[in-house]
């Protein structure tokens, strides 16, 4: 079987566009990049359907275009990677208002749900260096734990042993619904589709410290 061409081989800028991140995978890589994401087992984390072998294939083939360079442990978007923005984001807003309806259960993924979330949380408000929330799922025996240590969050699925600053329970599929978008936060905690529990110093800032998804902008514009 030939080698899957996703441009064609035509001599037109689509074509070509299409030749380096075309393929399966690619758009998706690019845009955990963007927002932040440079480590090999970060990527891999925050794409559980991709295998590790393919992430480094097409990490490899990101380099050679020159979309992606790689320092240390880090890949980097180029400044030709970055101007992909518009792109990824473009189809974000263009899915958002015609492709993206109701979610299928087996796309509702609590663990990958957290793992996005910790990446758009902000206690640069708060006091102290550390911080923890916890985040509790009535559809979902797992427990996650965000700890937040001088302003770099990761996520932990055992009780890292430290106070909780706040504590956040829902339904999956509720939890994703706020995130992006499609659910108000207000909404959902009059609803009692969301709680939360902790000082009132950060239950007044939970929109401030648990920033939505980069793409809830555009979900929120087709509610």
């Amino acid at each position: 079987m030939g080698r899957h061409d996703p441009g064609a081989g035509q001599y037109c800028p689509v074509s070509r566009t299409l030749d380096v991140v075309g393929e399966r995978w690619t758009l998706l890589i690019v845009r955990d990049l963007l927002v932040g994401t440079t480590r090999f087992n970060d990527l891999a984390r925050g794409l559980p359907g991709l295998s590790r072998s393919l992430l480094t294939k097409r990490l490899r083939h990101l380099e050679r275009a020159g979309v992606v360079t790689r320092t240390g442990q880090h890949y980097v978007l180029t400044p030709a990677g970055r101007a992909l923005e518009q792109i990824v984001f473009g189809m974000a807003e263009w899915g958002a208002r015609f492709m993206f309806g109701e979610p299928q259960p087996d796309q509702l993924d609590a663990q990958l749900l957290v793992w996005w979330m910790h990446t758009r949380v902000d206690t640069s408000g708060l006091e102290g260096e550390r911080h923890v929330l916890h985040v509790r799922f009535a559809d979902d025996a797992r427990r996650f734990w965000i700890l937040v240590e001088h302003g770099v969050p990761s996520v932990c699925m055992a009780d890292p042993g430290y106070p909780v600053d706040l504590t956040i329970s829902s339904d999956v599929a509720s939890l994703y619904a706020v995130w992006l978008g499609r659910v108000p936060l207000p909404v959902a905690l009059r609803a009692g589709r969301v709680t939360v529990q902790g000082p009132t110093a950060v239950t007044r800032r939970l929109d401030e410290v648990l920033q939505l998804s980069p793409v809830a902008r555009f979900v929120a514009a087709t509610a």
